[in-house]
């Protein structure tokens, strides 16, 4: 009788869940998934959590595979030379192999006041204490919302839509991995939802306070509400546990996604490094991630030696309240191309990219292997690169 394997999977987001589903392929592996929520969090409508329009949760049993356990618990520390993990209830959980699927959260600000004063929403228990606060705000009151990155831009809109006042404020550029013609599309559509966008060098926040935010060039905006975010941090279980991991506490791993430290360890999504170039953070990229390392798992449990990764990207689609959006197209390796769909074609492109995410998390669940991103679409760049950063000649055509 052949032995069994116990995997287990650290955090049910969107990596957590497609490796979770892949990994029961095999009937003699036995799959343990671990997660702080009794519910999967749809991140990439956390805005709309905000503007009251969804509430961001999905029942785990819509979306995860009947033959992963799940775990409503937090891992406190891994235990690489054990192969187990601790549990905050006390309790541990032994694995053969284990995924780390930690995602991301809110970095740390690290400007005056905004740990105090301002409201980040990264994640689920974020976006649900700021939805009072925005409800409990007068009409006209002032809201500023720091960062134009997706969830900046989304946020904003989102709240403008809903006749709130808001100042955007993005540093230095609106929307940096827009293309310029992209990013021109945007500011058109949130001047018309009445947004006061401020870039440029001076548009940088140097301090909050309780009701205004201070600007790098001096000015000082009044601010009832005030919404951060700018940037992504990890969570630090890898470093605390001695695993190595890069400046932003990612863990490292080689190409197929294997911990540089522990054969038995394997990263996915956004708190993966692999070769110290990691992607962008996105539910992009953690769909695919997610099955790469249940197939790194998989095959080693196989004895056979694990690919490389390879990852496909095509657009990134940001939508800009309930009726107008961007799908803004990508080269394969994820530089913006100068093409997008904007207006009502780009709303409905982007609700159905929040659909279809959840349909391939169930339709994994159901037929595990399934949907891989076919090779021709693969950026086939990023080992070029690679040889590049060792010295080496990159290949040519």
């Amino acid at each position: 009788m052949a032995e069994n394997t116990d995997v287990v999977v650290i955090g049910g987001g969107y990596a957590g869940v497609m490796a979770a589903n892949r990994l029961t392929r095999r009937d003699d592996v036995t799959v343990t998934l671990i997660n702080p929520r009794p519910s999967f969090v749809e991140r990439i409508r956390l805005h709309q959590l905000v503007g009251g329009s969804d509430d961001a949760v999905v029942d785990y049993r819509d979306v995860l595979a009947e033959g992963v356990e799940l775990v409503v618990d937090t891992v406190t520390r891994i235990d690489a030379s054990g192969r187990g993990v601790t549990l905050a209830t006390g309790g541990t959980v032994g694995y053969d192999y284990l995924i780390y699927a930690v995602g991301s959260g809110s970095a740390d600000p690290r400007v005056p006041g905004a740990a105090e004063f301002a409201y980040p929403i990264a994640t689920l228990e974020e976006a649900r204490r700021l939805r009072p606060v925005v409800d409990a705000a007068p009409a006209t009151a002032a809201v500023t919302v720091v960062g134009a990155g997706p969830t900046g831009i989304e946020t904003a809109a989102e709240l403008a839509e809903a006749g709130r006042a808001v100042t955007l404020v993005c540093g230095e550029v609106l929307g940096p991995y827009l293309h310029p013609r992209g990013r021109r599309s945007v500011a058109r559509r949130l001047a018309e939802l009445g947004v006061t966008v401020l870039d440029g060098p001076g548009a940088t926040v140097t301090a909050v306070t309780r009701d205004a935010v201070r600007l790098g060039d001096g000015r000082e905006l009044p601010s009832t509400v005030t919404i951060w975010t700018a940037g992504f941090g990890v969570p630090d279980l890898a470093a605390s546990s001695g695993l190595s991991t890069d400046a932003l506490g990612r863990l490292r791993t080689d190409e197929t996604l294997t911990s540089v430290d522990d054969v038995r360890i394997v990263a996915a999504g956004d708190s993966a490094a692999p070769s110290d170039l990691p992607f962008r953070m996105s539910c992009q990229a953690a769909v695919q991630l997610g099955p790469h390392a249940a197939d790194t798992v998989l095959s080693r449990i196989a004895g056979e030696h694990p690919a490389p990764l390879a990852l496909a990207f095509v657009a990134q689609c940001i939508s800009l309240g309930r009726r107008t959006g961007i799908f803004q197209l990508a080269h394969r390796n994820d530089v913006a191309m100068r093409f997008h769909i904007g207006g009502r074609p780009g709303a409905k492109l982007k609700e159905f990219i929040c659909r279809s995410v959840l349909w391939q998390l169930a339709y994994q669940a159901r037929r595990p292997g399934s949907l891989d991103f076919p090779a021709w679409a693969k950026d086939d760049r990023r080992r070029q690169l690679l040889r590049a950063g060792r010295g080496e000649a990159p290949a040519t055509r």
